[in-house]
């Protein structure tokens, strides 16, 4: 007859390694609630001092034409335009590009010079500041092309910051895929194209969807290079290629600028807080959409 197994119980643990879990504990929750105290102290800020702004109708319809900072009226839908616009044509460029580098390096290229030159490359590109690309893009694109200053202008500065953390991301999430995953694949005789699109992307999709909407939250906020790669406008530009376009970090920049009226503040601080909306309904909308093409588990 077996004889019953004894759960395990903690009696023997020393009095001395009880205190040192316990303090950790306690270090760990301290830690966290020392790193919420700044987000929860700038999301009430922000939401404070901009929320009278954002809650009318005419924020979100009509732009700041003709209005000046001491004069009510307007709205900021003109930088909501332009920084939807530039942040979507950036995130247009860099997904695929981020992607299909991360799966190079995971799926293909281990070991390769390429590949270690690559993750070289995107390292240096991870901690380049937002004015070095946006003067890499103005000497490129406008000094030697010829080309005017615009939103198309602000974008290529975007992807340059948006690539490298799309690819770190990527990457990070393929490589924790199981590799049972493939190799049960490999045995069924599906092509390595077809595993990595079928099998590993959908593994990975969620976190691979976190990275990419960190990084479009990322240079969304960006101010370098739409001070330096586009004029300032009032009104609505939908045209990215030609001519001035506000984006919400502008606005706030020019808003900045203009003084310290209580309505300026107010439509800085409305800015400020549209574009934390717009990274949230991004954000939630990500989610979802990965959420539903993820492998359903039975």
């Amino acid at each position: 007859m077996d004889r019953p197994v004894k759960e395990p119980t903690f009696q023997g643990v020393s009095a001395r390694r009880k205190a040192s879990d316990g303090a950790a504990t306690v270090l760990v929750s301290l830690a966290v609630l020392i790193a919420l105290v700044p987000l929860v102290w700038v999301l009430y800020t922000v939401v404070s001092r901009g929320i009278s702004a954002v809650a009318t109708a005419d924020w979100w319809t009509y732009s700041q034409a003709g209005v000046t900072p001491f004069r009510e009226g307007g709205g900021a839908y003109h930088a909501i335009v332009g920084t939807l616009l530039q942040g979507l044509f950036c995130a247009l460029i860099s997904i695929p590009i981020g992607i299909f580098v991360a799966i190079y390096l995971v799926e293909y290229g281990q070991g390769t010079r390429l590949a270690r030159a690559t993750t070289f490359m995107v390292d240096i590109l991870t901690g380049v500041p937002s004015i070095v690309a946006a003067l890499f893009v103005y000497a490129l694109w406008i000094a030697t092309f010829g080309f005017d200053r615009s939103g198309l202008a602000v974008s290529l500065a975007l992807v340059l910051l948006m690539i490298p953390v799309i690819v770190r991301s990527a990457e990070e999430m393929l490589r924790i895929v199981p590799q049972d995953l493939r190799e049960a694949s490999y045995a069924l005789g599906v092509p390595k194209w077809k595993t990595i699109a079928k099998i590993v992307l959908p593994t990975a999709l969620s976190g691979i969807v976190t990275g990419i909407m960190l990084a479009l939250a990322r240079v969304m906020g960006e101010t370098a290079p739409v001070l330096i790669l586009v004029g300032s406008a009032t009104a609505i530009n939908f045209n990215l290629f030609a001519g001035p376009q506000t984006s919400l970090p502008l606005m706030m920049v020019d808003l900045q600028k203009a003084g310290t009226a209580a309505l300026t503040s107010e439509r800085m601080w409305g800015a400020a807080l549209t574009l934390i909306l717009i990274v949230a309904v991004l954000n939630i909308g990500a989610k979802l959409v990965s959420r539903f093409f993820a492998p359903k588990s039975f």
